[in-house]
């Protein structure tokens, strides 16, 4: 008869989790490998679900394609893997029951882990094979990211008449991670194409049952629901769901009156699971009306934002100075506060405090930059590393600057744990530091990560990252033209230590709508200056600043003078190209940092009185 035409008169039964099966029968490898190396393990779970009820089943393909193939090295496996797959479920089904390709999305927390056009070529060479076994239709499964699976969707859509099934994913309630409304979401599926509509994975019954409630049935297209057991609970080291099968038996009567048509089970779904739901839907016939939920709006608040007081606004309207003055590695944060009321007192716009910088543990630059705000008048400018929290506390982290009105803050990935005093200790990096500056935009819209309200939009002014210190610049470049995608407000840049690169920067940067600190640090030694030649990556100083180091080898104190001289010579190359410049206090030595701001503010005040004097001469 056909999927959709069976579907105008009937509700369908899916089937459950490969995966689920597939471990409890001890495989903890490439699920998809299975379909070449033990395909009668794949058929016998094909065969239960079958018996259990389903009448639509999907190919072991979930991760069937490039990108995730690569993680096993399998990568050029793609066109075995799907074609086994599909061949494995159609001599299952016999014909008795419909075969979906299904194709799962790649993106989950992070959209920097594969581009768009990355998922296009990943895409279509797996749709490829799954369509050249004639399955019934195309199943589009577990995408977290509306924009992915828009993009696959008008992709599969063009290449096939088949029925197209298409699945958001949601960490909310309601809402998809970007913070689009459910209803909204399926309403743009439909619009594309997609025959069947819905959500599977992540969200259990309860959730996906209210989250449905507020759904209106779809013009054209079909409701479908692939539900998660429950919550997992954590045991001895794996993911385990509990939920008893009665409760599908119960819940599967609630998908009904939601309008569903095509239902079967996510994570922790058994054949027990689907046994439940097709004896509680037996014979039962679809809806056709539904009395939809009013949704319920939340009101996001307008914070009260002095856009004066943003750093990429300062800098824009005027020449600006921002010091770094890093949290103390000791107890003891007297001379830290000294620092930063001389920077203050001379004039600079913020003082920026690292987060643990070189990977080595600090007091908290948060504990910092209350203080500063709190008992000073000093503009603290935080940095926020994707090295040392996860996603929830790097959220929290957040919602806490929030709250103590600390508003100005530099994302960046973080210096590496290897490097740091303790190599043995673990980075995170759950987001990129594209993917911390997309999240601190969504936060200033009043949005988690997950899509959830918070209540208040903050208003963060976000800072980028720039290091300059690369063999091609052009290519750093196209990172920053990407961090303004993501949102970034403003660069600030890693040291830079010669005056040609200095006029480099300028030119490959000119461009942009975003403006640029550009960073100074002064050097304290001739052993500091080697250091930094030798050692860090990407700094190079040229044999003119080595030698001129070199000579203050025996005398401390002219080794600093001299390293006040080369910055003072950087500023003067730096002074009209770029109205932001970015001083980094080298060791504490806030003196140094507070003599070079006051000769910028000096050079300032000379090119205004030269200008007013000029201006009645002429």
């Amino acid at each position: 008869m056909g999927l959709l035409k069976d579907l105008q008169s009937r509700i369908l039964i899916g089937d459950g989790a490969m995966g689920t099966l597939l471990y409890a029968h001890g495989v903890d490898s490439c699920f998809e490998q299975l379909n070449v190396t033990n395909r009668d393990e794949i058929f016998r779970v094909h065969e239960a679900y079958l018996k259990a009820g389903s009448n639509v089943i999907q190919t072991n393909t979930y991760g069937a394609n490039y990108h995730k193939l690569a993680r096993h090295g399998l990568e050029d496996e793609v066109k075995t893997f799907n074609i086994a797959a599909a061949q494995i479920a159609k001599e299952a089904a016999k014909g008795n029951a419909y075969v979906v390709g299904t194709v799962g999305g790649v993106r989950a927390l992070t959209k920097s882990t594969i581009t768009i056009e990355e998922i296009r070529r990943n895409f279509r060479e797996q749709l490829f094979w799954l369509l050249h076994e004639e399955v019934d239709g195309i199943l589009l499964e577990t995408y977290y990211d509306l924009e992915e699976l828009k993009t696959v969707l008008s992709i599969a859509r063009k290449e096939t008449n088949k029925p197209i099934i298409a699945h958001v994913s949601l960490h909310e309630k309601g809402v998809l991670q970007d913070g689009t409304h459910l209803g909204d979401a399926l309403s743009q599926l439909e619009e594309l194409g997609a025959d069947v509509v819905g959500i599977n994975c992540r969200l259990g019954p309860y959730h996906m049952i209210e989250s449905l409630e507020e759904v209106p049935l779809p013009k054209r297209a079909f409701l479908s629901a692939y539900p998660n057991a429950s919550l997992p609970d954590y045991v001895d080291g794996r993911l385990v769901y509990e939920t008893d099968s009665q409760y599908f038996y119960e819940t599967a009567l609630a998908f009904r009156n939601q309008g569903v048509r095509l239902i079967g089970g996510c994570c922790g779904t058994t054949p027990a699971h689907i046994e439940a739901i097709s004896s509680a839907l037996k014979d039962k016939e679809p809806i056709t009306f539904k009395r939809t939920k009013e949704r319920q709006v939340v009101e996001i608040q307008e914070t009260a934002d002095d856009q004066h007081s943003h750093i990429h606004n300062i800098v824009k309207e005027r020449r600006s100075v921002i010091v770094e003055l890093d949290p103390p590695k000791q107890f003891g944060i007297e001379k830290f506060m000294t620092g930063a009321k001389a920077l203050h007192d001379i004039g600079v716009d913020a003082v920026t405090l690292a987060d643990n910088s070189l990977a080595s543990p600090r007091i908290s630059n948060l504990a910092m930059a209350s203080l500063l705000r709190h008992k000073t008048d000093v503009r603290p400018l935080v940095h926020i590393t994707c090295r040392d929290r996860n996603l929830i506390g790097l959220q929290s982290h957040l919602m806490g600057l929030h709250t103590l009105g600390i508003n100005q803050i530099l994302a960046v990935t973080g210096d590496p744990s290897k490097i740091g005093d303790f190599p043995g200790a673990t980075s995170v990096y759950d987001l990129s530091s594209f993917d911390l500056i997309s999240l601190i935009a969504q936060f200033n819209e009043g949005l988690s990560y997950s899509g959830k309200p918070l209540g208040q939009k903050t208003n963060f002014s976000i800072a980028g990252a720039f290091n300059p210190n690369v063999r091609h610049l052009d290519k750093a470049v196209l990172r920053l033209e990407k961090k303004i995608a993501c949102g970034a407000h403003y660069f600030i840049s890693q040291p830079v230590y010669s005056i040609s690169q200095i006029e480099a920067i300028y030119e490959a940067t000119k461009h942009l709508s975003a403006p640029i600190y550009i960073g100074i640090m002064p050097l304290t030694s001739a052993r500091n200056a080697r250091f930094l030649h030798h050692e860090v990556p990407g700094i190079k100083l040229s044999e003119d600043i080595l030698a001129r180091m070199d000579a203050t080898e025996n005398d401390a104190q002219k080794g600093q003078q001299e390293g006040i001289a080369i910055a003072k010579h950087l500023i003067d190359a730096a002074y009209d190209l770029f109205n932001g410049i970015y001083l980094i206090t080298p060791f504490m030595r806030y003196e140094m940092t507070v003599e070079l701001t006051k000769y910028i503010h000096d050079k300032e005040r000379i090119r205004k009185e030269d200008h007013h004097v000029s201006t009645l001469h002429s």
